[in-house]
């Protein structure tokens, strides 16, 4: 089994380890943790992850959030993979921080990135890991407030936060989709 998971954030300085790049962030602890690196390919930096006899493609894609629909359909033909084999890890300002939760499918929710993959692919029937990252800013910050970067306090908190969320992308393909919601979405 295969699968493909695409973590959203931007490339380059300005964006590392801000609120928006929280999708990269998870997918370079999990690549950490399984001892494996990414590779500058086509449309993203990729990295094979093998558990539990299957097989996961990590993908950051290169083409910035809002364009991330492109990344996502050149590597789920390159794969010859069906849309339910589809993960994307996002950053979500309608949840608490550090909140995470699996959704099998759905509307974009003002996200540019899944909007953008929701075009290209023609479906939004693909799961989608949303990372809490909270709605702290005045009207008109929003932009300012996803670039920018974690709280003192959510810094102590990320690493566990992040481990979870490798945990969620694992049971993903061990498990199943429906299984993997009801196992973590109440935690």
């Amino acid at each position: 089994m295969k699968y493909l998971v695409v973590g959203l954030g931007n490339l380059g300085p300005d964006y590392a380890h801000t609120r928006h790049n929280i999708g990269f962030d998870i997918l370079d602890a999990l690549a950490g943790v399984s001892n494996i690196s990414f590779n500058d390919k086509r449309y993203g930096f990729v990295c094979e992850m093998k558990y539990r006899a299957r097989t996961y493609w990590l993908l950051k894609p290169s083409t910035f959030v809002n364009l991330s629909g492109n990344a996502v359909r050149y590597w789920l033909k390159k794969l010859k993979l069906p849309v339910e084999n589809l993960m994307v890890v996002v950053d979500d300002i309608a949840l608490p921080f550090g909140t995470l939760r699996l959704r099998a499918k759905g509307g974009d929710a003002g996200h540019n990135g899944l909007a953008h993959i929701n075009t290209i692919l023609g479906s939004s029937g693909y799961a989608r890991l949303r990372f809490g990252i909270g709605n702290d800013f005045y009207s008109g910050q929003q932009v300012d407030y996803v670039l920018s970067g974690w709280t003192e306090e959510q810094e102590k908190q990320l690493p566990e936060r992040m481990e979870m969320a490798g945990e969620i992308i694992k049971s993903f393909g061990v498990i199943g989709l429906q299984r993997t919601m009801n196992l973590f979405n109440n935690k």
